[in-house]
């Protein structure tokens, strides 16, 4: 009786349906990355030299118009007025005790709006972080 021997199973493997997988996965991280707009209101910062490397909980922000919006990490936006700034800061607080805030205000925006929000932290005990942008380099 003879026996047929079997053909021996190849271990290689085909990468070309994987390096398609991989193509398609960068073309939609590309796409939806230029959708994100992570400051949707548009602000036009003083600048500043020094740069702070931590990343704010709270955003208080000040456009030229005078409109407040307040935003808890990465929730979106939300329009208050400056009696709710002091509510606002202290729920932010109670889901976030070693919380501190970034106050994004407008150049244009006058001096005593800023102050108001300053001394709002202050009297709460939050620690405050001023946005700048960076100088324009030449």
């Amino acid at each position: 009786m003879a026996l047929k021997r079997r053909q021996r199973v190849s271990p290689g493997f085909s990468m070309s349906s994987m390096t398609d997988l991989i193509f398609l996965l960068l073309i939609f991280f590309m796409i939806t990355s230029t959708m994100v707009s992570p400051n949707a209101i548009k602000v036009l910062l003083p600048q500043g030299s020094q740069q702070t490397s931590a990343k704010p909980m709270v955003r208080i922000i000040i456009d030229k118009n005078l409109n407040y919006y307040g935003a808890f990490g990465n929730e979106d936006e939300m329009l208050l007025f400056i009696d709710e700034v002091a509510g606002f800061l202290q729920q932010c607080a109670e889901k976030e005790p070693e919380m501190y805030v970034a106050l994004y205000a407008d150049e244009s925006v006058p001096y005593r709006e800023i102050v108001g929000v300053l001394n709002i932290a202050n009297e709460n005990h939050f620690k405050m972080v001023l946005a700048t942008r960076r100088p324009d380099r030449k």
